[in-house]
C-alpha cells in the first residue's frame, strides 16, 4: 500500500502523468483524465495501488471497453503529479530561441525569423 505523502515510483508516477496527458515533467495541458486497463495486465495492480492511496478512482469494468476498468486521477493524484514530477532540463539559449520560433507560428523560415540575410 502506498501512502499519498510518500514518493511514488517512476512506474506509478508515469501512470498518473499518462492518465492526465502530461509529459514526464508533469507539463502540458491536462486534456484527459482516464486510464483503461484490466485484470491481468501489467498496469492493473499498479492502478489498484494508486486507488488504495486515494490517488485514483476505479470506475469498475466498462462494457464499452470490453470489461476493462476505467481509472480516473483524483485531485490528490493531480497534486502528486505536480509535486513529484522532475524538473525539466534547462534549455540552452539556442534551443529556447528555436522553441520561440515554433511558438511564433510566423510562416517565416527560421533564418528569416532570425533576421539572417543570405540566399535561402
Amino acid at each position: 500500500m502506498i501512502i499519498a505523502s510518500e514518493p511514488l515510483t517512476s512506474d506509478l508516477l508515469h501512470i498518473l502523468q499518462h492518465s492526465l496527458g502530461v509529459d514526464r515533467y508533469g507539463q502540458g495541458e491536462q486534456y484527459r483524465n482516464s486510464f483503461c486497463t484490466g485484470p491481468g495486465s501489467k498496469d492493473f495492480e499498479k492502478c489498484r495501488a494508486l486507488c488504495d492511496a486515494s490517488l485514483m478512482i476505479d470506475s469498475g469494468p466498462q462494457p464499452i471497453a470490453g470489461g476493462m476498468h476505467y481509472f480516473r486521477v483524483t485531485p490528490a493524484g493531480i497534486d502528486a503529479v505536480a509535486l513529484q514530477s522532475p524538473a525539466p532540463p534547462k534549455l540552452t539559449r539556442s534551443k529556447q530561441r528555436y522553441r520561440d520560433y515554433l511558438r511564433a507560428d510566423s510562416s517565416l523560415t527560421f533564418a528569416e525569423w532570425l533576421g539572417i540575410k543570405g540566399t535561402y
